[in-house]
């Protein structure tokens, strides 16, 4: 069997960052060499082989990616284009091609390509365009159907793209592929574009240096009930290199699907009080409120984080690299339960929890970016 070779599409994301150190810790015997893919290097200098190209520019791929595929065996994709909105044609279009130019790239006759990992999420089982798409399910399974429009189409979901792809391609081959779906993603990163504890440590951050309350800005439903789950980037990434490794020696390496999760429900409601406390220093200026969006409230404060940033000496951010207040708004006024059932990883061997309590999670998270000198640390 060849040496494990990894290229990571998406490297500089919030699950990205996670894979490439955890790979590195075990770069060898366990992997030879490790390829990061993404559009902009990180500041710092990259401590694996980093590929500067756009998945979505053909020629560039097939420039940059072609004389790898004779080294890589596992592809881990956990990147996406997000220039068209979610549920849109357009979106499914632009994702599709991004990864058939990759594997155009990795598959020639000299591939080493033994698996593929995808990394899509448990928006799979939902849609936000869709009425009514809420089924009869609570928890949704690996197994759960996808979602359909009126006439029995298939709902515009990029996920279902990037899957059909992936099993066009691979299908009849010998090479394994399985799909990993995590919930509201946790980590850190000022290339993600759905960042949401970025979103918090900058409202957080800025809350504290106006004065202002930290309020939970959304709907008593998801104030006050579970409606979703959150998934610690490390849970994700020990989930991918865990398939990554079981499925060289599994007869069922093809299309397996994984929902990776935290493992535990849990309500705003309960955990508001300690992400006041790290962010206001106490829990008294905290609370529900429906009388305002992020976007209303955040959305003209750009000025304001450059003040925090100058003050605290902080690595120098705008505030849309770190902070998503649309983003943060549909979490908060998420129209639909999306709870889902992570047991099948478990059944199949998967005994790595990081981050089971999500407030946990969030915290975690909140003291990496401020080692990171992103957002400030309060005395």
């Amino acid at each position: 069997m060849h040496q494990r070779v990894a290229l990571i599409a998406g490297v500089t994301g919030l699950v990205g960052r996670e894979l490439v150190k955890a790979l590195l810790l075990h770069l060898k015997p366990e992997w030879e060499a490790i390829y990061g893919v993404a559009r902009h290097q990180e500041s710092e200098a990259p401590a694996y082989q980093f590929v500067h190209c756009d998945l979505l520019d053909r020629e560039d791929t097939l420039r940059k990616l072609s004389p790898l595929a004779g080294k890589v065996t596992h592809l881990f994709w956990i990147t996406w284009a997000s220039q068209s909105p979610l549920d849109t044609t357009e979106c499914c279009h632009l994702n599709r091609a991004m990864l058939s130019n990759a594997l155009d790239a990795l598959l020639q006759s000299s591939s080493s390509l033994s698996h593929v990992a995808l990394q899509t999420g448990t928006n799979h089982y939902v849609s936000l365009r869709v009425a009514g798409s809420e089924c009869d399910y609570y928890y949704y399974d690996e197994n759960s159907p996808r979602v359909v429009v009126d006439g029995g189409e298939e709902a515009h979901n990029f996920y279902y793209a990037l899957e059909d792809l992936v099993r066009e391609r691979l299908g009849r081959s010998r090479i394994g592929w399985s799909v990993h779906r995590p919930g509201l993603l946790l980590g850190a990163s000022t290339r993600s574009h759905f960042n949401f504890v970025g979103s918090l440590c900058v409202y957080g951050s800025i809350c504290r240096h106006l004065g202002m309350p930290f309020k939970f800005y959304g709907e008593r439903r998801c104030w006050e009930e579970p409606y979703m789950d959150a998934s610690d980037a490390r849970l994700v990434v020990d989930q991918l290199i865990w398939w990554a490794k079981a499925s060289s020696s599994s007869s069922q390496s093809q299309g397996q699907a994984f929902n990776a999760i935290n493992g535990t429900v849990f309500t705003w409601r309960e955990i508001w009080p300690a992400l006041t406390s790290t962010f206001r220093g106490d829990t008294t200026m905290s609370g529900f409120s429906e009388e305002l969006t992020y976007a209303e409230a955040m959305g003209d404060k750009g000025g304001v984080w450059e003040e925090v940033v100058k003050k605290y000496g902080l690595r120098a951010t705008r505030m849309e690299e770190l902070a998503n207040w649309v983003f943060l708004d549909t979490v908060f006024r998420f129209p639909v339960n999306m709870l889902v059932n992570g047991e099948k990883a478990c059944r199949m061997g998967f005994t790595t929890v990081h981050g089971v309590d999500t407030a946990d999670s969030i915290l975690y998270w909140v003291d990496r970016m401020r080692e990171e000198n992103l957002v400030p640390c309060f005395d």
